[in-house]
């Protein structure tokens, strides 16, 4: 696909235009499909015919970070080069710098040259007009260098009765090795779409000692098996390729339905009745997750190809791939808190926000928080509009539930009144507070907000 001036919108490469004409998709998006099926394949093969028991650790470091080099520079072209300096540098912090302030300088500096690639990014690309571009890769692995970071702090210049039991379990123990750290965070199966991940569970993958690791975390024996199982990656693989699947036929039809430019229409704005709107609003915004749970399924679909995400044995004994699930969609759309909302959309990142900045800032650690993660996100001010008012949300969801639920539990017919009015408030909330987010820009923002009141007050003069 071409802009007006006759250039490909994309970054990378153009081999797959001719497709991209065919399907009526943007070549950017494409581009990152093909990428991800790609990786998708090469999952399988990496864990078939480079198995740990039959290949070196440094053979499969070089491969896994081979291809992740090669899927990003077909995505993204030259803009690639800014998730390598900033690997590089990074490293040379890793490499240099005192155990006492490893965590700081590699903090200040991923954050500061993603910060800085955001501002770029509204000149460059104005208000999102690439789906998929650099910044992308650039936020997972601006959470993989500081995750790393700061265990290797933990590890190193922490001594072990200041650490909480997860932190002690994560704590990385010697600094990586180049090809360590660059495979680690440039790897294929996660460098398009992350998740992020923990170091030691990446290592121990790599290694072959993943799933043994785990099953002895749970304590096998206990769950009734008799000699230590092999799990295969194959039935979840197949189950997430299914809802995969789902989401791009949800994508490639709800969505282009209801796109977020509807909310902005003169009809919703002038025309449209108070009731009208707020249904609108929640189906336009429902509209918009299908492409959220292709991209992230998918991703979690690819680790757990290749051998990556076991996380267990769950209480009816079945194996578990959702270490590195980064979103429960059932719990999503069922939700009747916000609280419950947030856990369950962005899982790793939520993890990442609370192991590098909720569980260590002395001062506010709500509040700051908050901001680390508009501040990841990027500086288009909808971002802003959506986590301010989400702090306003949480804490006013937080006052209701407290004081008026248990009212609500002397029965289950109270219970199930309470679970319906709760639910629908939620997905209501949840779709007025995450609006912004997706409208990018003041300009639509405010005059979405404007449209709530507007109408029905001049009526009601």
């Amino acid at each position: 696909m071409q802009d007006g001036s006759g250039a490909y919108r994309t970054t990378g490469s153009t081999c797959l235009h001719p497709l991209s004409e065919l399907l009526g998709i943007p070549l950017d998006q494409v581009n990152f499909v093909a990428c991800q099926l790609s990786a998708l394949c090469a999952a399988f093969w990496f864990r078939l015919y480079l198995s740990p028991g039959e290949t070196s650790p440094a053979v499969r470091h070089a491969f896994a970070t081979i291809f992740g080099i090669y899927f990003v520079i077909f995505c993204f072209g030259w803009y690639s080069v800014h998730l390598f300096v900033l690997v590089l540098m990074c490293y040379g912090i890793m490499v240099t710098a005192s155990i006492s302030n490893i965590h700081r300088y590699s903090f200040f500096v991923a954050m500061g040259y993603l910060t800085i690639c955001h501002i770029s990014r509204i000149y460059i690309f104005h208000y999102g007009i690439l789906t998929t571009d650099f910044s992308g890769p650039l936020m997972i692995v601006t959470q993989k260098i500081t995750t790393l970071a700061f265990q290797v702090h933990d590890g190193l210049g922490r001594r072990a009765e200041d650490l909480s039991s997860e932190q002690h379990r994560l704590a990385v123990k010697a600094k990586p090795s180049f090809l360590e750290y660059v495979s680690y965070l440039l790897n294929f199966m996660s460098v398009i779409a992350g998740p992020c991940n923990n170091f030691k569970d990446y290592v121990a993958f790599i290694e072959g000692r993943h799933t043994h690791m785990k099953l002895l975390e749970v304590n096998w024996k206990e769950k009734g098996f008799h000699s230590l199982p092999e799990p295969s990656p194959t039935g979840a693989v197949m189950h997430k390729l299914c809802v995969t699947l789902v989401s791009l036929l949800l994508f490639l039809t709800l969505t282009k339905t209801f796109p977020v430019t509807s909310l902005v229409d003169d009809w919703f704005v002038h025309e449209a009745n108070f009731l009208t709107r707020l249904c609108y609003l929640y189906i336009v915004m429902q509209a918009s997750k299908p492409k959220y749970y292709f991209a992230w399924t998918l991703a979690d679909a690819v680790n757990n190809a290749a051998g990556f995400g076991f996380s267990g044995v769950d209480k009816n004994g079945n194996f578990s791939w959702d270490l590195l699930s980064n979103l429960n969609i059932w719990k999503i759309e069922t939700a009747t808190s916000f609280k419950m909302y947030v856990e369950n959309w962005n899982i790793q990142t939520a993890t990442w926000l609370k192991r590098v900045c909720y569980e260590r800032v002395p001062w506010y650690p709500t509040v700051l928080t908050f901001i680390l993660s508009a501040l990841w996100h990027g500086v288009y001010p909808g971002y802003y509009f959506t986590f301010l008012t989400g702090i306003l949300v949480t804490l006013a969801a937080r006052t209701v539930r407290k004081n008026y639920r248990h009212y609500f539990l002397s029965s289950k017919a109270l219970k199930a009144v309470y679970d319906i009015v709760t639910w629908a408030v939620t997905q209501l909330a949840v779709s007025y507070t995450v609006a912004p987010f997706v409208m990018l820009a003041v300009e639509p923002t405010i005059s979405l907000y404007k449209s709530g009141h507007i109408k029905d007050a001049g009526k009601r003069c």
